[in-house]
């Protein structure tokens, strides 16, 4: 049994099995978030210069916008800086009325022209719950597969060759490798919804290892995390977008699907006794954010906003994947697996592997 501990620095403890402390208590995540920051947070001017390295190719630029703060803040962001852009909502059937009241607001008011992409309920339900039976923790896979596929493919279809997307350091740099895996992975999705899946995918956007080498290498395309190359601040953000768009706050990460609060605030913790918000915190502890005994006050506190959404959103969710009370404690109980027990292809997705590297310094070109 693994002696508990928490790094004094942030909030990150031995919930995370491959945790490491050095001699002053300190923890490897707040170690490798300085060793990130200074290589990918950008410095004065590099962010002029990618705009301006937009505007001479001559295309638009591509956002995936879900409602949430951070998509939110770079359709604001673009429109003040004249860009040509194109908006692409992915429409996996989870998304909160607040979430498409915030989406709708930021076309409208930004004027921005949006591409809403539905999936097939049948198909989605039926990924979601082999992932579920898979009983690995990152049972999102299929929306995040399914976003940057489709990112990808409107954007070679509309010749566009930067994709501006969300994620960033100051407020997500921190997250275990146990508590998750690479979602471009095909083989890896197809393994398990093969295994435990019960119809034929047809319309689900899909991306394999090839797609994403012909899109890097010979399309061009770049995924850019724009929000690099500011000085993000989300609680700033927020009330920019709340005084000029009347957007509205969450209140909780990833709050615009019910299907990913539950997940995160429910299945996670209480399943795999994981509480994801360490980690957020501990990153925003790390980038000045959030002071670490503030962090601690939250952490005392139930993931759940309250007991009464958490049952709401639990009826929803068997009503939606027609699961009953039974068949869900059956998924509750089964026993826990990683990653690694399914097919994949990790060895061309790690972080370290020749390819990604490649890839890596084509796509994130510095301006």
């Amino acid at each position: 049994m693994t002696k508990y501990q928490s790094c004094v620095k942030c909030v990150m403890d031995t919930t995370d099995p491959d945790i490491i402390f050095d001699e002053k208590g300190i923890c490897n995540h707040c170690h490798n978030y300085e060793e990130r920051a200074k290589k990918e947070l950008r410095r004065k001017g590099d962010f002029e210069r990618l705009i301006a390295e937009i505007k001479r190719s001559g295309s638009r630029c591509l956002i995936g916008l879900s409602g949430g703060t951070d998509s939110s803040t770079i359709a604001y962001l673009v429109k003040r800086q004249d860009l040509d852009c194109l908006a692409v909502s992915f429409d996996n059937g989870w998304d909160t009325e607040m979430a498409k009241e915030n989406v709708k607001k930021l076309v409208e008011k930004l004027n921005i022209p949006l591409i809403k992409h539905q999936v097939n309920p049948e198909e989605f339900r039926d990924l979601q719950i082999a992932f579920l039976k898979a009983s690995i923790p990152n049972a999102e896979i299929p929306t995040d597969h399914g976003i940057v596929s489709l990112l990808y493919h409107i954007a070679a279809k509309n010749k566009i060759k930067h994709i501006l997307q969300g994620g960033n350091i100051v407020t997500e740099a921190i997250m275990p490798k146990s508590w998750g895996y690479e979602a471009k992975d095909l083989r890896h999705l197809t393994a398990i919804h093969n295994r435990f899946g019960s119809i034929k995918i047809k319309d689900f956007p899909r991306m394999n290892l090839w797609h994403w080498i012909y899109y890097s290498f010979f399309k061009k395309i770049k995924f850019i995390p724009i929000l690099n190359y500011i000085n993000y601040n989300k609680k700033e953000a927020k009330k920019i977008l709340q005084r000029e768009i009347g957007w509205r706050d969450y209140d909780i990460k990833h709050g615009e699907s019910v299907y990913t609060r539950f997940f995160q605030c429910f299945i996670l913790p209480q399943k795999f006794g994981i509480d994801k918000r360490r980690a957020h915190f501990s990153t925003l502890i790390n980038s000045g954010q959030m002071i670490r005994e503030e962090a601690l006050e939250e952490l005392k506190k139930d993931p759940y906003p309250d007991a009464d959404l958490m049952r709401e959103d639990k009826k929803t969710v068997l009503e939606k994947l027609c699961l009953s009370e039974e068949e869900f404690e059956e998924i509750m109980n089964l026993p826990i697996r990683k990653h690694e027990d399914y097919p994949n292809s990790r060895i061309f997705f790690h972080k370290n592997s020749f390819l990604v590297k490649v890839v890596k310094k084509i796509i994130t070109k510095n301006y």
